[in-house]
């Protein structure tokens, strides 16, 4: 047995470790955390100072034991979780739960999983700090609190099996009131104008009017007044310019140019980059530091000279903004610069690639323009036209990399460009000049990385919690992250051919000016986040009963709190008594005195039977409902489609809804009929259902369509199921997504390797079904990124 047992949290960063140690070293991994906070209500005592109550879950009960055992038997137990407080927190547990004397204990942190930074780590032992424990004690007693006394009430205030929680809900309510803001926002139109000239003869220039237009009369009276007029340069000016690069990644900055350029999903771009930093690649992955260690900054500067010259190195030393920026140390960047691509899966090479051309790029130096602006006079008018262009003079840092953005600009010109050698006085000849109608824009829907930049921008979390926040909102089913498609919009393009020279504008035919209408797509959207009526509604009710709770201050100044108590400037439990006895008064009275919440809202009557419409969500999600309880007839309910919401449905499209369920004719002499259901359109026939395509207007579907999604989706059945049993219909010899399967009720079993699936007899699913439920293999949990 080695004198030494080091322990880090997962089995890829042990196997990396292990090749840098010697034999007097043995590396084991804990898999995460070892025990957590009991289910129950008594998991924390609030009378006794907040004390806890842990246990060690079913699945790490080996693993715990396996460590144990090897502990008694080694000198030094070194505990070399990851540096941020959950890392210490995970040190603190196995210290606890191993029973480990603290003159065995040796703490080591790292940034970077290579040889020099692990012996470095090995010569620089601490013991575990106890402030970074408490910071991230304080946090997970005060996120169960929240959780575990809000989650009651909305079960009896909104609806069953819901849940909230401190960070996720402020969350949800950025989603909810951007929404909101795009409904109320109502579409400005104005005239842009450009033109189009020739430069002695042949080179195109491509101008602009500064000003817009708002009537389609002021446009038009000004394309009007250019028929007959002559255009000339003004002005010609031409100042050099330079841009600077972006900073290394931080754990936000990545999570948003990976969306932006990989279209990574946030949880994605933290699970990528752990396997990358565990085996060795690239620095910690949870950080808030711009900071480069001075190896790096050497790493840097030698790659950049071999790789491509002296004069683009320019060293810069970032700093971070954050005042909170407490857990970390460095950017995320690659361990050795040197290394410009990895081996691994295409979403490995991508992301290392990613982070290497980020972290070189801001040890490069400026890019260098020559920007000229340009100012052309109409003779019949004061305004100006205007172009810009500028001319790349030095690439620096744009050879390796270039900055991606959330969303375009709509005041970015058109006809930016190279332009052509001018001269101040040239005269210029008219090709085209056009005046199209622009729309204002509404503030732009969340993506999963531009949420994180609000959250970080408002002080609400930290590097390890933008991924889990995000997943756990969307598990919630409080938001939806999907694609939508855009609806068509007409709009006006008023063109002035090339004026003729000869003719005044007193005798320039009337209607030369060209009218069209075009269509273009607009409110199309990839990968946003869009609130649920759920989610609204629970949003709407803490907004109105827990306000405290859901402030982006509060949230905020929480955090400054957790890194208060990290640098032992401040009491935990006294933070904690601070805030849960308002909270847990709160609580009580709203249990006591808040009324049902269901976002109910009038649509108007029925004209048909004047029966009053209204919307509100139920138990089983968002429904329409027709007429009133109390009435002799009982009123009518008819469920939103997928792409409804309570807030924005209209008293026609809810009339609509209740045309289902419709029948739609007869297949094998049974009867079809369309509705719509908790899971979307169907088609029900014989006692079964038939999803409908989400392509498919369901009252649309005819007969002959109804019938051909029938008999595909019998098809696909059939190629699915290899074998069925008269003895038991539940049980099903199937081919899944991973290769067949035995499906024994809702149990999924595994067949052996070399077994021929068509083989098996009712008794051996049986068999293979009782084995499984006796011999479990469960999966040791991970920790979240």
């Amino acid at each position: 047995m080695a004198k030494n047992l080091l322990i880090v949290e997962s089995p890829a960063k042990a196997k990396t470790i292990e090749g840098y140690l010697g034999p007097d070293f043995l590396v084991k991994s804990s898999y995460g955390h070892i025990r957590d906070l009991v289910k129950g209500d008594d998991a924390i005592d609030i009378e006794n100072a907040f004390s806890q109550k842990y246990e060690v879950p079913s699945e790490k009960k080996a693993v715990v034991e396996e460590l144990k055992r090897l502990a008694k038997k080694a000198e030094i137990i070194w505990l070399a979780t990851d540096e941020d407080r959950e890392g210490e927190a995970i040190s603190w547990h196995l210290a606890e739960v191993l029973k480990l004397p603290d003159d065995k204990i040796k703490r080591i942190v790292f940034h970077e999983i290579t040889k020099p930074a692990i012996l470095s780590a090995i010569q620089n032992p601490r013991q575990i700090d106890y402030d970074l424990v408490r910071a991230q004690q304080a946090r997970r007693v005060l996120d169960r609190l929240v959780g575990f006394e809000l989650s009651p009430v909305l079960w009896k205030k909104v609806k069953p099996s819901l849940s909230a929680g401190r960070v996720q809900s402020v969350a949800v309510r950025l989603i909810v009131e951007r929404e909101r803001e795009i409904n109320a926002f109502t579409a400005e139109a104005q005239f842009r104008v450009t033109a189009v000239f020739r430069v002695d003869g042949k080179a195109v220039l491509k101008a602009e009017l500064p000003r817009r237009f708002r009537q389609v009369e002021e446009a038009e009276e000004f394309l009007a007044s250019c028929i007959s007029a002559e255009f000339k340069v003004n002005s010609l000016e031409v100042r050099p310019a330079k841009r600077s690069p972006a900073a290394p990644f931080t754990t936000s900055t990545l999570q948003q140019e990976a969306s932006r350029k990989l279209g990574f999903s946030v949880s994605r771009t933290m699970l990528v980059a752990q396997k990358l930093y565990e085996s060795g690649k690239i620095t910690y992955m949870r950080t808030d530091s711009v900071n480069l260690s001075d190896t790096a900054l050497e790493g840097a500067r030698q790659e950049i000279s071999k790789a491509y010259g002296d004069k683009y190195h320019k060293l810069r030393q970032y700093k971070t903004k954050s005042a909170s920026a407490q857990e970390a140390h460095e950017a995320i960047r690659p361990t050795y610069f040197g290394q410009h691509t990895v081996e691994g899966d295409a979403a490995a090479q991508r992301l290392y690639e990613l982070i290497w051309k980020r972290a070189i790029a801001s040890q490069m130096s400026e890019a260098q323009f020559e920007k000229t602006s340009v100012k052309i006079g109409i003779s019949t008018r004061e305004e100006e036209l205007q172009a810009e262009g500028e001319v790349l003079k030095f690439d620096g840092f744009l050879k390796v990399y270039m900055e991606s953005t959330d969303e375009e600009d709509e005041n970015t010109s058109e006809v930016k460009g190279m332009l052509p050698p001018l001269n101040q006085g040239q005269s210029l000849e008219l090709e085209q000049m056009q005046a199209t109608e622009r729309f204002s824009r509404s503030p732009a829907r969340y993506t999963e990385a531009s949420l994180v930049k609000k959250l970080e921008e408002l002080g609400i979390g930290r590097p390890s919690t933008y991924a889990p926040t995000i997943s756990t909102i969307q598990k919630r089913g409080y938001v939806i992250k999907e694609d939508r498609d855009g609806k068509p919009r007409e709009y006006r393009i008023l063109t002035l051919p090339t004026p003729d020279k000869t003719q005044s504008l007193a005798k320039f035919p009337e209607g030369k000016i060209k009218k069209e209408t075009a269509t273009e797509i607009t409110g199309a959207e990839k990968n946003k986040l869009f609130p649920s009526d759920v989610g609204a509604v629970v949003n709407d009710f803490l907004m109105q009963h827990f306000n405290g709770i859901m402030d982006y201050n509060f949230t905020a100044s929480v955090e400054k709190e957790f890194d208060e108590i990290a640098q032992g400037m401040k009491e935990w439990t006294r933070m904690l008594e601070d805030f849960y006895g308002p909270f847990h008064k709160n609580v009580e009275e709203t249990i006591e005195n808040a009324g049902k919440a269901t976002g109910e809202r009038e649509l108007g009557l029925d004209p048909v039977s004047g029966k009053r419409v209204a919307v509100r969500i139920g138990r089983y999600g968002p429904f329409v409902q027709l007429g009133e309880s109390s009435e002799e007839e009982k009123p009518r309910y008819a469920s939103l489609r997928g792409s409804q919401s309570i807030e924005t449905i209209g008293l026609e499209e809810a009339l609509e809804l209740f045309k289902l369920p419709k029948k739609i004719g007869s297949f094998e002499e049974k009867e079809m009929q369309v509705n719509i259901g908790r899971f979307g359109p169907y088609i029900q026939h014989d006692k079964k259902f038939y999803s409908i395509p989400k392509d498919m207007e369901p009252l649309d579907i005819a007969e002959e369509k109804a019938i051909e999604i029938i008999l595909e989706k019998r098809k696909k059945d059939a190629e699915k199921t290899i074998k069925t049993f008269e003895e038991n219909p539940d049980v099903k010899v199937l081919n899944g997504r991973w290769g067949p399967f035995i499906a024994f009720g809702k149990q999924n079993v595994k067949i052996p390797k070399g077994t021929d699936p068509a083989s098996l007899s009712y008794e051996d699913c049986v068999k293979l079904s009782e084995e499984a439920k006796a011999n479990p293999k469960s999966k040791p949990k991970r920790k979240k990124s």
